[in-house]
């Protein structure tokens, strides 16, 4: 599942990239005004438009489009390598996990502490890694890195809401808190080629933190029936 808005001049490597590596590849787009949708689609992609609300939303919606058992998110600005798919859906496949988060600080970035505002983020990024790892008595290093592989039928019992970027972590959150086996595996995040992240970190940290409070004051529960069923060994879908 790749998530893209005016990503025209990365997609259609992205997809041809990863089609070796998944049984289907669906663009969700975010109302691109540039050729993201026609590139990607002439690229061998599924596409489909998001609800326009940010990634948060665009990925509780492609949990409703999504066919296969095992979803692996990327990004469309050419920083997740496909060669990496394989890697990340395999413990669920093998029924050794049911998330699995991609660990740039295990993998290398080339975008953690380029500039000022970057390093920020991995200062809030590990901050926020402690927070987690204390409350469910893990060791992730990485909970908010897109690039991640989930069982579809966990993701969709976790009653997602995030609409924004923190999705990322309340969906591991959710997880843990459900009893549901959450993993980091290295993986290394590339500098976009073209352009510059959306993301703006004054605006965006203070939502951060506030997701990341509501979700870890919520009690521990048990994942349902449904969620704990093995999967058949069927290729992930990205």
């Amino acid at each position: 599942m790749i998530l893209a808005r005016n990503e025209e001049n990365t997609i259609a490597e992205v997809v041809g990239s990863a089609l070796p590596f998944a049984g289907e590849v669906v663009v969700m787009d975010g109302h691109s005004t540039d050729q993201t949708p026609l590139r990607a689609q002439k690229a061998g992609a599924v596409v489909h438009s998001d609800p326009g609300k940010g990634k948060g939303s665009a990925i509780r919606a492609s949990l409703g489009i999504a066919r296969g058992a095992v979803v692996v998110f990327m990004d469309a600005d050419g920083s997740h390598a496909p060669t990496d798919i394989p890697r990340l859906a395999a413990p669920i496949l093998a029924a050794e996990a049911d998330l699995v988060v991609g660990s740039r600080f295990a993998g290398g970035s080339e975008e953690l502490s380029v500039n000022f505002p970057q390093l920020i983020r991995s200062i809030g990024n590990i901050s926020m890694n402690i927070a987690i790892n204390q409350r469910f008595s893990v060791e992730l290093t990485d909970t908010l890195n897109g690039f991640r592989a989930v069982r579809r039928a966990v993701a969709e019992s976790l009653a997602l809401k995030e609409n924004r970027h923190t999705i990322e972590q309340e969906m591991i959150i959710q997880a843990l808190r459900r009893g549901h086996r959450v993993i980091n595996i290295p993986t290394h995040e590339y500098a976009r080629i073209y352009g510059e992240s959306t993301i703006n970190v004054w605006r965006e940290w203070p939502k951060f933190v506030w997701c990341l409070i509501l979700n870890l004051l919520q009690p521990k529960t048990e994942p349902t029936s449904k969620s704990r069923e093995t999967d058949p060994p069927s290729g992930p879908e990205a």
